[in-house]
This record gives C-alpha cells, sequence and structure tokens, in this order.
C-alpha cells in the first residue's frame, strides 16, 4: 500500500534491516520482540494504514486512511 522497500520500513521504523528481513521470511508464528513489532506498526500507521479488527464475519485487515491519521 505504502510502496516502501524493507529499507525504508526500517529507517521509518528505527527496526534493523536485518530484523525486519527475517520477521518477512518467517513461516508461521512470528518470532520477534514485542517492541519491534510496536515500532513497526506505530511507523505504518503514522504513515497512514489503518489496522482492522476481526469480527464475526471478516478477519482482521488493513486499509490505507483518505488523509492522515484520524
Amino acid at each position: 500500500m505504502l510502496r516502501w522497500s524493507a529499507k525504508k520500513l526500517s529507517e521509518m521504523s528505527r527496526v534493523s534491516l536485518p530484523t525486519i528481513q527475517r520477521m518477512e521470511g518467517a513461516r508461521g508464528l512470528l518470532r520477534s520482540s514485542v517492541e519491534s513489532v510496536m515500532k513497526i506498526e506505530q511507523a505504518l500507521e503514522d504513515a497512514g494504514i489503518a489496522f482492522i479488527d476481526e469480527d464475526e464475519k471478516l478477519g482482521p485487515g488493513v486499509r490505507l486512511r483518505k488523509s492522515g491519521r484520524e
């Protein structure tokens, strides 16, 4: 959605590039620190990504905000 490279995500989240690459290549449960995941989530939210909780009909998802944070 943002068309960010792993390097850009690393810069924006302040999580090391090797950590992001390891997370991207992981299969199954993610094995990473809560701090790293929270930094990445915050960077994505700051850039306009909205995380959507699952409900009884649909699973979780993401969408791009129209303009910044609301």
